[in-house]
């Protein structure tokens, strides 16, 4: 049995915390080391052990602020636990990675959850990375749209979050009314009329009808680049998670598109 990431996840996790939190923290990520997610500590390299972390922690802070922001409003609706189980489905999610997933939700659901030290640990862990820190966002916004409204305790559970990763309000806004849309937009014609669908294409984008063909072009291009599967998984998002990143690139693909056919 393998121990060795347990062991020093424990001990690093107290020497940066100085709590208890902390060491299970890294005890929870050294043990998805051991069990195969990407360390292998008898030939410790900075880029492998770091990659390895953040896909350690990207998979654990996902769950356990969905978890968090499901019991935002005081109560877990079942359409939250639905759009959870979903989520694991989506991501083909059996076996034990589904159990820590199920796991690190029914801790952020826990009374006195210490959500700002999770998220300022994730934070650090990802660095500079904002492309990942975006993904992150997105998951939690469509987290707290599972019952398809937003109340003011979601509202603000997301405001914190978005601050805490050094997003500001406004663009957690745009990013509000950007995920709305491409809700919307995935779901297809269905119900919708072709100006509604073209009007969500924009601003799944983040533009408008207005704006000029050379922006919408140039906007296009910087969000394939932020939610481009390779590159987010490069960057420490989990393979396990790439789904999540290739339904976001597809609908901004198809949203484009639709654009430029009716330019």
């Amino acid at each position: 049995m393998r121990i060795w990431g347990k062991l020093l996840g424990f001990i690093f996790g107290f020497m940066l915390s100085k709590n208890l939190l902390g060491a299970l923290i890294g005890m929870f990520i050294g043990h998805n080391f051991d069990k195969g997610r990407g360390l292998n500590f008898n030939n410790l390299s900075g880029s492998k052990s770091s990659e390895s972390e953040r896909q350690s922690a990207f998979f654990y802070t996902s769950f356990s602020v969905m978890g968090y922001m499901a019991k935002a409003n005081g109560l877990v609706s079942k359409h939250e636990i639905e759009f959870a189980n979903a989520y694991m489905d989506k991501l083909s999610l059996q076996g034990e990675l589904r159990q820590q997933a199920q796991d690190a939700f029914r801790e952020g659901k826990m009374a006195g959850f210490p959500l700002n030290d999770n998220l300022a640990k994730f934070k650090q862990v990802c660095g500079n990375r904002h492309d990942l820190l975006l993904l992150f966002l997105e998951i939690q916004i469509q987290v707290a749209f599972a019952d398809g409204h937003l109340d003011s305790d979601e509202r603000q559970a997301l405001h914190t979050i978005a601050q805490q990763l050094g997003f500001s309000s406004k663009e957690l806004d745009k990013l509000l009314e950007m995920i709305i849309a491409g809700a919307q937009f995935h779901q297809g014609q269905s119900g919708k009329s072709a100006q509604s669908q073209l009007e969500n294409a924009y601003k799944v984008l983040g533009v408008s009808a207005d704006t000029p063909e050379k922006d919408i072009k140039k906007a296009y291009r910087k969000l394939m680049s932020q939610h481009h599967p390779d590159k987010l998984v490069a960057k420490g998002l989990p393979p396990e998670m790439m789904e999540i990143a290739k339904q976001k690139a597809q609908d901004i693909q198809g949203a484009y598109e639709l654009i430029t056919k009716n330019k």
